[in-house]
């Protein structure tokens, strides 16, 4: 009885060892023994590596598992992924599932529901597709990248060549130079404009006198009577030209002054004459002027 009794306990712990490497397989592969979760059917045309236990997305939440896949060896038919679906999540008709791998390889299936208000059946039919995203991108510019290498390493070459030509360098110490004179020379020219800037409303002021100058000059020639100006000039110049006429005429005492030469001797004779007589007055005044007191003797 004993003996009964210790087999009974090794098979009890046996069968509760295997019960309990089932449900911890089926934990780990993401299945769930006794859930209630509602079973669609999604056909593929390419799995792309999707396996039982794969995760299954709507938004980025976890709704269900991959449970199984049915494989038509024929070729007839196209794959079909068994999709156990939280119950509490109903999918309307037009609801399609894309395989999407990352980058390290995980695959999942991302459900894109549909906007219909009628629902898909249990066990209903929900066609899969493929996204690739940035792989399937990835992996159609690669042989744009093989075209593109070979340049890329002729222009690396030449970028080498010209890296080391000595000429570069002095043209990069020739660019700094004048880079130098230009922010001196912006220097100085900000410095001019600031001083013509002060200069500017003075030099305004002198132009708006000068303009006002200028149109006082214009207004006051405008105001001049030039024609009865000009007649005066004329009937002017007509008395000069007079004259000038009468002075070169032997008629006139000027004319006869300036054009006689013997008018002339005569006043200098004269003159003459005046003067030795004003001397000899001056030398006997005795024989012009006689005074006495006692009345007049006769020489």
């Amino acid at each position: 009885m004993k003996a009964y009794t210790k087999e009974v306990k090794i098979a009890l712990v046996a069968i509760v060892a295997v019960v309990m490497l089932f449900f911890g397989l089926n934990f780990l592969k993401g299945l769930t023994m006794f859930s209630s979760d509602t079973d669609y059917i999604i056909e593929f045309n390419d799995i792309s590596g999707l396996s039982t236990s794969s995760p299954i997305y709507v938004g980025g939440y976890k709704v269900g598992t991959v449970k199984d896949i049915v494989y038509d060896f024929n070729g007839k038919s196209p794959i079909k992924a068994v999709a156990g679906i939280d119950k509490r999540l109903q999918l309307p008709e037009g609801t399609t599932a894309y395989i999407v791998s990352d980058m390290l390889g995980n695959v999942k299936v991302d459900l894109k529901l549909g906007d219909s208000s009628k629902m898909i059946e249990v066990n209903g039919m929900i066609q899969g597709g493929v996204d690739n995203g940035a792989m399937a991108q990835l992996s159609e510019m690669i042989p744009t990248v093989e075209k593109i290498l070979p340049k890329l390493d002729s222009i690396m070459a030449s970028l080498n060549a010209l890296m080391a030509d000595p000429a570069l360098a002095n043209s990069l110490h020739n660019v700094e130079t004048i880079t130098a004179n230009l922010t001196t020379s912006t220097s100085e020219l900000n410095t001019l404009m600031a001083s013509l800037n002060n200069k500017v409303p003075t030099m305004m002021a002198k132009a708006d006198g000068v303009l006002d100058n200028t149109n006082k000059l214009t207004s006051n020639l405008a105001s001049l009577d030039l024609q009865t100006t000009k007649q005066q000039v004329d009937e002017t110049l007509a008395n000069v030209k007079q004259i000038t006429d009468k002075l070169n005429n032997n008629d006139g005492t000027l004319g006869l002054l300036m054009n006689d030469p013997s008018l002339y001797n005569n006043l200098n004779s004269t003159m003459a004459s005046a003067d030795s007589l004003l001397i000899n007055l001056r030398e006997h005044p005795k024989r012009y002027v006689h005074f006495s007191l006692f009345g007049r003797k006769d020489k």
